[in-house]
């Protein structure tokens, strides 16, 4: 990885310019740094940030220059200025920090796209979350919890990350290296298992998914961290469940829908990050500098929550 001066970015019509305080480290990003067939000119790192609107050219007069926001970028976003959507600006709330506004867009948008436009959580309903202790296991235990009073059920592999998933609101923890969680599943739901699963493992996981799984249930795959080909497996047992399962990756979607989504999150669910029913989750903030160190967290899996870099001071 290598800093490199470059020009500030232009802003094109409908876009902010972004005087940067703040970025997320996010999968995409260690994924993008580690591809073998990268060359010059090498791409600038970082889809979210949380910064200050230094030009506005866009109609929405709310974003005047000097406005804290926070949102998804297109690229960039490991820089000290960057362009972005102003229909995907999300206005800080005074109650939060530049740091902890930059752990919503990412994750919180992901989980909430996941179980609720492709998982369509119900009130009350089942929700089976793996890796519960990641940036969007944590958003999407407190999304579930506070939209819709879920039973949710989460798995990870460490004590600390389950003790802090039980924190957040999560119902039933599993660790996933002592346990099997779909017996579990099935002996709380007396064999009814879970409405929805939120899946970032994949592979290693399908019978086990499988068996979890209610009729009618909806199976949301977002991550392939247990492998992404599977061997043998019946299409029968998912038409016997009446299963729905779909595949989503939410950084390569249009900016219209990355937009719709912001704003019908910001209606839904920025008021309770304003009450604190909704917190960001920060593992840790390492000064520009090092973001190697950033990367080395989450590719050991570290982190609780988000892991933040932070550009220039508040």
């Amino acid at each position: 990885m290598i800093m490199i001066e470059k020009e500030k970015p232009l802003p094109e019509k409908g876009e902010l310019l972004i005087k940067v305080k703040a970025a997320g480290v996010n999968r995409t990003d260690t994924l993008t740094r580690q591809n073998p067939s990268l060359e010059k000119p090498y791409p600038i790192l970082g889809i979210e940030v949380s910064g200050i609107v230094e030009e506005n050219h866009s109609s929405i007069s709310r974003l005047k220059p000097g406005t804290r926001v926070a949102g998804l970028v297109n690229h960039g976003g490991y820089a000290e200025y960057v362009t972005m959507p102003a229909d995907r600006a999300m206005v800080i709330p005074e109650s939060l920090t530049m740091t902890e506004a930059v752990a919503i867009p990412e994750v919180f948008l992901t989980a909430y796209q996941t179980m609720y436009w492709l998982g369509e959580l119900k009130n009350k309903e089942r929700i089976l979350i793996h890796a519960g202790g990641s940036g969007v296991g944590t958003a999407a235990i407190q999304l579930a919890k506070q939209l819709s009073e879920a039973e949710v059920f989460t798995t990870a592999g460490q004590s600390k990350k389950l003790d802090f998933a039980k924190e957040l609101g999560a119902d039933h923890v599993i660790n996933y290296k002592k346990e099997n969680f779909e017996k579990i599943i099935n002996e709380v739901t007396d064999g009814t298992g879970v409405d929805v699963i939120l899946d970032f493992v994949g592979a290693s996981y399908w019978e086990k998914n499988l068996a979890s799984a209610a009729i009618d249930s909806r199976w949301v795959l977002i991550g392939t961290l247990g492998g992404s080909e599977v061997d043998d497996f019946s299409i029968g047992s998912i038409m016997g469940k009446r299963l729905s399962l779909k595949g989503t990756v939410l950084t390569p979607r249009s900016d219209a829908y990355k937009a719709k989504l912001t704003q019908e999150f910001i209606d839904r669910s920025m008021p309770l990050f304003e009450d604190g029913r909704l917190k960001p989750v920060i593992h840790s903030v390492v000064p520009f500098s090092e973001v190697k160190e950033a990367h080395r967290q989450m590719e050991d899996n570290e982190n609780i929550g988000k892991i933040i870099i932070k550009i220039t001071e508040e």
